[in-house]
């Protein structure tokens, strides 16, 4: 499917010097602020308190997020769990020596914006625990908020969390590197890793030079950059391949500046679409998948510029040429291998 047929190719490797020192300049920059400023890592990473709690009707999110940050934690995630009741609180670590625990004084303030008051219930004879419970009290009684659950995150978990999520990425390329290898040639994969790379590093430096929070859901778009963008090379790699096979008078570059320009409606149907439907994400979708759509759109756009003037260009710069790609035929032995 087209939306457009391009006649004349467009010489984009006669620029890719050019695109590839900004590029080169751009990588630079984000691999600098990443070791300058870091990464701001959320709960997950770093530990800290998780804290479920129930209300006694649709919670309303946005006004929870008001409150907890007015009690001083920013960045804290607040997400709704399961039914509209439930909402899951993600609160970083404090010092040691605070008078009061983070849950119990978010619980309270939580319990003050519902006018309600707070009271210790002792813990019966079967719930298998000796702590006291709170809850949040109205005049008449009734329960307006229930705190259900309170986790500490470690330090440890979240060390193991930045262990698992970085061997994650790394079989990530090691397989893509591994497919290109056995579908096309070894030059293509080199390229295709390279250019997956500076798209995952400049995705991370964004996040560093704004202070974003990196949690999991920001792992998961980068993941999924990961295989986004190398589909986008596959589909350049495939049509090259194809056409060394039958413009067989046409040079390396305009071989590559025809695949390129023969793919652009494909590209520009497929990115578009997946693109307005990480807009509405990004649009409407509230602060829970905020940096979620914020990483994939920051992905896609870079996406379609390496696989174009990363990924082709490198290719080219390693000297690919049609008999990677295509074994040339043997002639044929007239005499069948007899020996006279």
């Amino acid at each position: 499917m087209e939306l457009f047929r391009i006649k004349k190719d467009i010489p984009f490797m006669r620029h890719a010097l050019i695109f590839n020192v900004i590029s080169a300049l751009t990588f630079v920059a984000a691999v600098f602020f990443l070791l300058h400023k870091g990464l701001h890592l959320s709960v997950e990473f770093t530990g800290g308190t998780v804290m479920e709690v129930t209300y006694n009707k649709a919670a309303n999110v946005d006004a929870i997020r008001h409150t907890v940050e007015q009690l001083g934690f920013t960045d804290s995630p607040v997400q709704p769990f399961g039914k509209a009741q439930d909402v899951v609180i993600r609160l970083p670590e404090t010092k040691k020596d605070a008078k009061i625990s983070p849950a119990d004084a978010v619980f309270e303030g939580l319990c003050k914006v519902e006018n309600g008051s707070l009271t210790k219930i002792a813990p019966s004879a079967d719930s298998g625990t000796t702590a006291e419970k709170q809850v949040c009290l109205d005049a008449d009684k009734k329960e307006l908020v229930k705190l259900q659950r309170v986790e500490l995150v470690g330090a440890q978990v979240g060390d193991e969390l930045t262990h698992d999520g970085l061997m994650a990425l790394l079989f990530v390329v090691l397989g893509v590197m591994l497919y290109l290898a056995i579908r096309f040639e070894w030059k293509f994969a080199v390229a295709a890793i390279v250019a997956n790379l500076h798209d995952v590093i400049i995705i991370l430096g964004f996040f560093a030079f704004f202070g974003w929070e990196f949690n999991l859901s920001v792992l998961a778009a980068v993941l999924a950059v990961l295989g986004y963008s190398v589909n986008e090379s596959v589909v350049i790699f495939d049509r090259i391949r194809e056409n060394f096979r039958k413009q067989r008078k046409m040079s390396v570059t305009e071989v590559i500046d025809n695949a390129i320009t023969s793919t652009i409606s494909r590209t520009i149907i497929t990115h578009g679409c997946t693109q307005l439907m990480v807009l509405s994400m990004l649009l409407i979708g509230g602060p829970t998948l905020h940096y979620f759509a914020v990483a994939l759109t920051i992905g896609i756009c870079f996406g379609i510029y390496s696989s174009v003037f990363v990924a082709a260009a490198i290719a080219m710069w390693l000297g690919v040429k049609r008999e990677d790609l295509i074994k040339p035929v043997k002639e044929k032995d007239d005499t069948d291998g007899a020996v006279v």
